[in-house]
């Protein structure tokens, strides 16, 4: 009499493709279950993020509600709080995980022992890829629109983003003095110099954009000109 074969379960291929990925070991139930959860629970986390950054974009922080987040995120309200203790915490997070990246990849470019302008035009074309061109201005924007009203927020924004940002421009400022491709010290003493047309960027693409379209790249090469010389045709 011959043997039918059952078809094995759904869990069960799961532990096989597992255990593939794990040099033919099959992982435990337990670590295998604890695995799963934390997917699901990085990605309800991500789309949390997600539904915040709508939310605070429509509406400003102090009239977004967290009810609305939870029904764009497609969870319960409840949820939220298992992340984050309240709507202050969630924007830090959402900064921490949308901006201090972005920071950080600009420490490192700060770094690169190359001239001057070419680190500038480096960090430029960073800021327009991943600031302006995303919805991460949204979230400067927001900063800019209720920091007045919310101090905490303006001031963990400025430990976490803005403090580090002018220490690693004024950084690469202070050693292009040194080599003497820049001669005024005022530029680091001062580093909002550098920075401004990219604060300028943001509000304009905010307020204005839709009337009078503003090319950011081409506006802060325009910047590096009046700062360094115009480049002359090689």
């Amino acid at each position: 009499m011959r043997k039918t074969r059952t078809k094995p379960s759904a869990a069960a291929a799961q532990r096989v493709a597992a255990a593939s990925k794990n040099g033919g070991q099959a992982l435990p139930d337990g670590v295998e279950a604890a695995g799963a959860r934390a997917k699901r629970g990085a990605a309800r986390r991500e789309a949390i993020l997600a539904a915040a950054l709508e939310e605070f974009s429509a509406h400003g922080f102090e009239a977004a509600r967290l009810d609305d987040v939870a029904r764009r995120a497609g969870v319960a309200k409840g949820t939220i709080y298992l992340y984050f203790s309240d709507k202050e915490a969630l924007f830090q997070a959402l900064v921490r995980s949308y901006i201090s990246p972005v920071v950080g990849t600009l420490e490192h470019v700060t770094h690169v022992d190359a001239p001057f302008r070419a680190v500038a035009e480096q960090l430029a074309e960073l800021f327009v890829r991943e600031i302006v061109e995303t919805r991460r201005r949204d979230i400067i924007r927001l900063i800019f629109s209720e920091g007045q009203r919310f101090p905490k927020l303006a001031e963990f924004y400025y430990r976490e983003v803005i403090s580090r940002a002018m220490s690693a421009v004024r950084g690469l400022l202070r050693r292009a003095l040194e080599r003497g491709e820049i001669t005024n010290e005022a530029l680091v003493r001062f580093p909002q110099l550098i920075v401004a047309p990219g604060l300028v960027a943001i509000l304009w693409k905010s307020l204005f954009d839709r009337l009078d379209p503003l090319d950011v790249r081409a506006m802060l090469h325009a910047h590096f000109d009046n700062i360094f010389g115009v480049r002359r045709p090689a």
